[in-house]
């Protein structure tokens, strides 16, 4: 007799896989740099000589607060839109074959 996968056993299979997903990938990353290269700048700027001087008081703030709570957080946040249809077409193709397998629910009894 051949031996069926039960549906608790295909959950674990799943939610095992979609655990170990990789949450970000290189463009958050690349957002994430771009955000850490502008705190730089920023402090750079902020560094200058002068205390009166247009660098310091304009625009290294500007940098900063750019870099900390614009950039930064959406690097993080940011889906890459290549990877969301991809994770639906796995999950699509999850779904079918869960249709194919035999369970004790869905085999008719003689």
């Amino acid at each position: 007799m051949a031996k069926t996968k039960t549906k608790t056993q295909l959950k674990g299979k799943q939610s095992f896989a979609n655990h170990f997903k990789m949450a970000l990938t290189a463009k958050n990353y690349i957002i994430i740099g771009i955000g850490i290269l502008s705190i730089i700048i920023g402090y750079i700027f902020m560094s200058a000589n002068s205390v009166d001087g247009f660098l310091p008081t304009v625009i290294a703030p500007i940098l900063l607060v750019l870099g900390y709570c614009a950039i930064i957080p959406f690097g993080i946040l940011y889906k890459d839109k290549s990877v969301v249809e991809e994770n639906d077409i796995n999950e699509k193709k999850v779904k079918v074959n869960k249709g194919n397998i035999k369970t004790p629910e869905n085999v008719k009894a003689n």
